[in-house]
């Protein structure tokens, strides 16, 4: 599968031009927008403002309307991570593969099953490159103990190489603007990594990027999980475990932590007309045993960067 460069749609080298005030933590009261039978993962918008989350235990893609209205879109094995792609259709991480679907659902073909011959197990979460590939990690079953975690990069032709091993649960992954940094959530370490991107799928030096919070009182765990930029650069990172999305600056400081709504939190997405609205994804509590669902942090005056042009 080729995907069409993003180029003209990030704004390349512009993340850092302009700034603006991040609300205070205590300011923010997240909005319940929607709930799902299961722990949910993968916020993404379309161009028409529809958000899509997927029920990772109930192999479902639900599609939630601006009104909060739920409608199940797709039917895709353990679906995970997602990005809409610029001519509408849409990748997601799933099952031992990356899965490409049209704009209505239907499967069209798998992205990535094998990187460099070998299976992919369950691939986690999706970023993508403005050169017309994609960056995605596949964790499996990695731990502190076992860190066997990887990255990958499918390229515009289709072809898939391995670009970083040895990771403790590689999650999240964001590609800065720029293109010229890769970051990687490594759970397990309670840590972001930040990787030189020398050149589309090549990635260079890697170093801590930060390392966030530990968990206190009843918060379950503190694992980063699914990530966003925000215009100015600020790295917005679903703490899986916290109820709280953590807020970095662009070199790595911790600015603001704000409630999720979830108590595993795990992914985040900026929304709305403005691009001001941050929508969290996870469950009510436990993972296996809560419902999902999909809240809004309304963050006036910050925005979030633009991965698709709006509609005409």
């Amino acid at each position: 599968m080729i995907i069409k460069p993003l180029c003209a749609i990030l704004s390349i080298g512009s993340v850092f031009a302009l700034r603006a005030d991040l609300p205070p933590a205590a300011g923010i009261t997240p909005v319940k927008v929607a709930e799902t039978p299961g722990y949910c993962e993968g916020i993404v918008f379309d161009r028409a403002g529809s958000g899509y989350v997927s029920d990772t235990q109930h192999d479902t893609i639900y599609r939630v309307a601006p009104d909060g209205t739920v409608v199940k879109w797709a039917n895709v094995k353990a679906p995970n991570g997602h990005r809409v792609l610029p001519d509408g259709t849409h990748l997601v991480a799933a099952a031992e593969a990356v899965i490409h679907l049209s704009a209505d659902g239907t499967v069209l073909d798998r992205a990535a099953t094998t990187s460099d011959g070998v299976p992919l197990v369950e691939p986690n979460d999706i970023a993508l490159d403005p050169a017309g590939g994609f960056y995605f990690t596949d964790p499996h079953g990695s731990t502190a103990a076992r860190p066997v975690g990887t990255v990958h990069y499918t390229d515009p032709r289709g072809t898939t190489h391995t670009i970083a091993t040895g990771l403790a649960y590689s999650n999240g992954v964001v590609l800065r603007s720029d293109g010229r940094t890769l970051l990687v959530g490594e759970s397990e370490h309670n840590r972001i990594l930040s990787y030189e991107v020398v050149a589309p799928g090549r990635l260079g030096e890697r170093r801590v990027f930060a390392t966030l919070p530990s968990k206190t009182g009843d918060q379950i765990a503190n694992a980063p999980d699914g990530m966003a930029l925000d215009e100015d650069g600020n790295l917005f990172v679903a703490h899986y475990g916290m109820r709280t999305v953590q807020v970095l600056s662009a070199d790595g400081r911790l600015l603001r932590s704000y409630p999720a709504g979830n108590l595993t939190a795990s992914n985040v997405a900026f929304g709305g007309a403005a691009m001001d609205q941050l929508y969290v994804t996870g469950a009510l509590g436990d993972e296996q045993t809560s419902r999902g669902a999909l809240w809004r942090l309304d963050l006036k005056g910050v925005r979030g960067q633009r991965l698709l042009p709006p509609m005409k």
